[in-house]
């Protein structure tokens, strides 16, 4: 066995020569030449609870990180430090008597802890917003799904609708949370998906006459389109709006985010 370490050694020494002369250091002019990376969008993200029935939609926020992160953007999660307007049991779609909880406290869940009061949201710090939907847009973030067109947006929300808005930056939105935005910004164009239910498809195909009403432009798209309006800078997507594959609702927020990035620029 020495005899085979003694022959042998030697010829991987001469193997690996090549490579350690391929893997040297770069040379200064070298280095001069490279160009340093981009600095990616900074995007705030505004989740409204985690769960479907009474929070943020947990598969839309997630695919909103993972396209924000594939795109290269810093993100920052904010939710308002409010209560929710009640608690679903999502074993039964039923409200939990008795029980309360806290938006901001049960957005952490999807945050991983890191998470920032909504009051604290700054436009000037930032390049993009985006509001997952889930019926916590409807019910925490405003009072959509009790007075409809009638409703009222939180006051935080609205406010950093509005300094998004003013200050020229992308705003994007998936599932329910365009009414928000059909509330807040005059004229805007959004989608929700489809203005029919087409058998069960689009079960929430009535929220369109509600943005309507609220003095919006309603447009309608496919779950994997994205619908950009372009003079107010808002990127919209039905996501959950539609019964359908998952992967189906990951492509359509992947296309919202994608638009939403071009418009910041970065």
């Amino acid at each position: 066995m020495a005899a085979v370490r003694v022959l042998v050694a030697p010829r991987l020494a001469s193997a690996l020569l090549p490579l350690s002369r391929c893997h040297r250091a770069p040379s200064q002019g070298a280095a001069l030449h490279s160009s340093a990376p981009r600095p990616g969008a900074r995007v705030a993200l505004v989740l409204s609870g985690c769960g479907v029935y009474d929070g943020t939609e947990i598969h839309e926020a997630s695919a909103i990180l993972v396209h924000l992160s594939r795109g290269g953007a810093e993100v920052q999660i904010f939710a308002p430090d409010v209560p929710q307007l009640h608690v679903i049991d999502h074993t039964k779609g039923e409200p939990s008597e008795r029980e309360s909880r806290n938006v901001l406290a049960e957005s952490a869940r999807i945050a991983r802890g890191k998470i920032t009061s909504l009051a604290q949201l700054n436009a000037a710090n930032h390049d993009a917003a985006i509001f997952p939907g889930g019926f916590g847009a409807a019910k925490n973030l405003s009072t959509f799904a009790v007075d409809g067109k009638d409703c009222k947006v939180n006051k935080e929300v609205e406010r950093v609708l509005k300094e998004f808005h003013r200050a020229k930056k992308p705003i994007g939105l998936c599932c329910i949370a365009p009414v928000l935005a059909a509330k807040v910004i005059k004229g805007v164009e959004v989608t929700v998906g489809h203005e029919q239910e087409e058998g069960g498809k689009w079960p929430y195909a009535g929220t369109a006459e509600a943005i309507k009403a609220l003095g919006a432009k309603h447009c309608v798209k496919g779950v994997t389109e994205a619908h950009v309006d372009q003079k107010n800078k808002v990127v919209t997507t039905p996501a959950f709006m539609c019964e359908t594959a998952l992967h189906h609702i990951h492509d359509g927020i992947g296309a919202m985010v994608k638009k939403v990035l071009e418009l910041t620029g970065k």
